[in-house]
């Protein structure tokens, strides 16, 4: 074990931090508050530059090292948004704010790098620049996406980009990695058939289009069982249906919603196309219409392989080779971090959370025992990767 000594000083207000955190959480790119205590933490720390508002609501820290003879820089990134969850942890720090609750434990990735953020602002040793980002609306508002687009890599160009997330049920004390596609695309699905409506008992006035809404949620499973390699992972789920309003009436319209999720962009492209072919000719065989709105969210999340080694590497001085696992499993869950590994080589690496409820479950609660873990691998990662010559 490698935890950092000076991370033993500092997990009692780190911890403290985070739990007033959880106690207010605050959704999307409403995180005025998260923010402006991050900023001020920041500051306060000695950080050289902070800068608030970049993709509306995030921060941007700037810390020089002792020397910049290698001219490099490297980016760190945390999420900082809450759920719209009711929490159901019963902690004595649970959420005061009703239908909101840190569910997916950024209160603590936040904090894991403030405090990384606050001990290499007071180091200074490393040779290069490191900034740190806070970023507001992963949960499905595309944060990372608007910092982007607000000049995050122009303004400060990064060489390499760094992210952690929490994984339950890992043992704390370990991480866990791989390179390659590791998150799915998200994409949202809004699929309406325009039929003919009219009196129920006289349905062959009408084009019902209920039928053909379930010939097609039959349909759309043949996407993935009939159109993909086998080897290939995709997810098409259909998870809404709204219909009519009364007993007696056939509806003139059906629309239905759901989302999709690939590990390949070759893959996404192929579903979003022979989804909205079927939906179309599907509904025309019946004599209605039938449209699909695809609304592509976030992209693959895609380690890079180099980048990955480097990110395992620092793990390994913090946790011990045998504690730092590179099969990691892929999920089809989505992580909008994927729009900065677009930009910049880099890598996400999970840490163990302990025994815990899932994430975005009502009661999940971040693990503050891992609070020097995500300390100390950050400020690892930072040394190896900008060593003082």
């Amino acid at each position: 074990m490698a935890v950092e000594n000076w991370v033993a000083a500092q997990v009692g207000e780190l911890t403290e931090f985070r739990r007033d955190l959880h106690m207010n959480p605050e959704l999307l790119y409403d995180v005025e508050r998260t923010a402006q205590k991050v900023a001020e933490a920041l500051r306060a720390a000695g950080v050289d530059e902070v800068f608030e508002g970049i993709g509306r609501t995030g921060v941007v820290g700037v810390i020089k090292g002792q020397s910049n003879s290698s001219g490099r820089t490297i980016g760190l990134r945390a999420d900082m948004d809450a759920l719209p969850i009711e929490e159901e942890t019963g902690k004595p720090y649970a959420s005061q704010v009703p239908g909101k609750m840190h569910a997916c434990g950024h209160d603590g990735h936040t904090t894991m790098l403030l405090g990384a953020a606050k001990h290499l602002a007071e180091s200074r040793g490393f040779d290069g620049t490191v900034i740190v980002i806070f970023q507001p609306a992963e949960e499905g508002g595309a944060g990372a996406r608007a910092m982007i687009e607000d000049g995050l890599f122009s303004r400060w160009p990064c060489d390499e980009v760094y992210g952690m997330h929490n994984r339950p049920n890992l043992p704390v004390g370990q991480f866990t990695i791989n390179s390659g596609p590791i998150m799915g695309s998200v994409d949202e699905v809004k699929i309406t058939i325009t039929g003919r409506g009219g009196h129920a008992a006289r349905p062959e006035q009408t084009i019902d289009p209920l039928p053909i809404a379930g010939a097609l949620l039959q349909a759309v499973q043949t996407l993935t069982s009939r159109n993909l390699d086998p080897i290939d992972s995709a997810v098409i789920s259909l998870c809404t249906i709204q219909a009519g309003n009364a007993f007696n009436v056939i509806p003139q319209d059906v629309t239905m919603t759901g989302t999709v999720r690939t590990l390949r962009e070759e893959v996404r492209d192929m579903i979003e196309e022979r989804l909205t072919a079927m939906v179309g000719n599907i509904a025309a065989a019946y004599g209605a219409k039938g449209t699909t709105d695809y609304i592509r969210h976030y992209p693959v999340t895609v380690n890079h392989e180099h980048e990955t080694g480097l990110a395992a590497t620092a793990a390994q001085e913090v946790a011990g080779v045998e504690n730092v696992h590179l099969d990691m499993p892929q999920t089809l869950g989505g992580e909008d971090f994927s729009f900065m590994l677009n930009e910049v080589p880099g890598a996400m690496i999970n840490v163990g959370n302990g025994p815990s409820a899932a994430l975005h479950h009502p009661a999940y609660d971040f693990n503050d025992d891992i609070i020097s873990w995500g300390c100390s691998y950050w400020t690892t990662l930072v040394r190896q990767r900008l060593p003082l010559r």
